[in-house]
């Protein structure tokens, strides 16, 4: 069955992320990545949030001129991966400072620029995005040789 997050992702869009800069921060991941193939890498993504709503952070890739697809979507005690990034090679845990994202047996189709994206939802709704945060500075170049 389809999760309202895969209708999310595929129906609106991956640029429909809505920016807010008040309360929410992200903060500068690990820039560029060299790994060599076969090998597991951890891509860090920092991130401050100044209030008590529950908090969302996204992983997505995007290889080339593509679009960037995504990979997984973690919150405090909870969480999903696509099907197309099992959690045995594509994870994160969330902690109140970071979501690094952690790629086991690393394949040359890993070399790709990765964002993480920060989305505090303030209301119960499931359907609404009522707060996003996007930035460009939240991309990691991962060079697989």
């Amino acid at each position: 069955t389809e999760t309202l997050l895969d209708t999310w992702n595929i129906g609106c869009g991956f640029f429909l992320l809505l920016f807010s800069l008040v309360r929410y921060k992200t903060l500068h991941p690990s820039g560029d990545v060299p790994a060599a193939e076969g090998d597991s890498v951890t891509l860090n993504c920092f991130f401050e949030v100044s209030s008590s709503y529950v908090t969302y952070l996204f992983w997505y890739k995007q290889q080339g001129n593509g679009s960037p697809e995504f990979i997984l979507q973690r919150a405090t005690g909870s969480g999903q991966n696509s099907p197309k990034f099992p959690k045995d090679r594509f994870d994160a845990e969330l902690t109140d400072k970071s979501v690094p994202l952690k790629i086991q047996k690393l394949e040359l189709s890993d070399s790709a620029v990765y964002y993480c994206a920060l989305q505090p939802t303030v209301t119960g709704n499931s359907s609404t995005v009522d707060e996003n945060l996007w930035s460009k500075d939240n991309t990691i170049l991962l060079y697989i040789h």
